[in-house]
């Protein structure tokens, strides 16, 4: 089935967010108005994940997880809607959030779904401070990789440059000891939200999916500031590589 695109210049884009602003707030502090909205979206998220077959081609996401647990999943911003829906039963995931209101709403989704939750900031060089929970963030996903539980992160950096990997995820490679496994999945049938940052993309139902994950990325525990630099960028090929392989076996243009 084709994927549905989205038109240039759509009317209702801009007041969509614009109403999404200024409710998601009021939604995060309600709490039966939350747990409606999380429970319609954690149905949609199955729907979706259920109706779509998994495509030829696909890798074997529980193979993944016996071969590198505990590990770091990688994701982008924006191409993780399904990420929840794609974790093995049995397996112990868990995901790193921001602090923001809609942030909130995704976290209480992702617990829905049967992941753990920290929450703080991952991102920039030196936005690991304590004041911002980056520190006390990444302090409780070594503590989690420790106790031998896989842990999510989303590698780019919430209003940075999409698809470019921070420092965050390398960092806590780096201080773990555990390896960054990039992992991207795609839908055939899909909606792009072409006026967000990161081109949020929608997964829509009754179409295919496909599941990419790339070689593990280690990080050595002596890594001096340029080897940091490589890895970060080793990241950013290795995610877009997995994510470019996801549409193309979802659209039917690899085999």
């Amino acid at each position: 089935m084709a994927k549905v695109r989205v038109q240039e210049g759509r009317p209702r884009s801009r007041p969509l967010k614009r109403l999404w602003k200024k409710v998601r707030q009021p939604l995060a502090r309600s709490r039966v108005a939350r747990t409606l909205l999380v429970g319609l979206i954690a149905g949609a998220v199955r729907l979706v994940h259920r109706t779509n077959a998994t495509v030829a081609g696909s890798d074997d996401v529980e193979a993944a997880v016996r071969d590198y647990t505990p590990a770091i999943a990688a994701f982008w911003h924006g191409q993780h809607l399904l990420a929840p829906a794609i974790n093995p039963r049995g397996n112990r995931m868990v995901a790193l959030f921001s602090r923001s209101a809609d942030a909130e709403i995704n976290a209480r989704v992702a617990e829905k779904l049967g992941f753990g939750v920290v929450r703080g900031s991952g991102g920039r060089e030196g936005e690991h401070r304590a004041d911002k929970g980056g520190a006390r963030a990444l302090i409780a996903l070594k503590k989690t990789l420790d106790a031998g539980t896989n842990v999510a992160m989303i590698a780019d950096i919430p209003h940075g440059t999409p698809r470019e990997a921070g420092l965050g995820i390398v960092t806590l490679a780096k201080i773990s000891g555990r390896p960054i496994v990039p992992i991207a999945v795609a839908t055939s049938r899909r909606k792009v939200l072409e006026k967000t940052w990161d081109k949020t993309t929608i997964n829509l139902p009754f179409g295919r999916k496909a599941l990419v994950i790339g070689e593990p990325i280690r990080v050595a525990a002596d890594a001096g500031p340029q080897e940091m630099e490589d890895k970060r960028r080793a990241v950013t090929q290795a995610l877009n590589a997995a994510t470019l392989r996801a549409y193309r076996l979802a659209d039917g243009e690899e085999t």
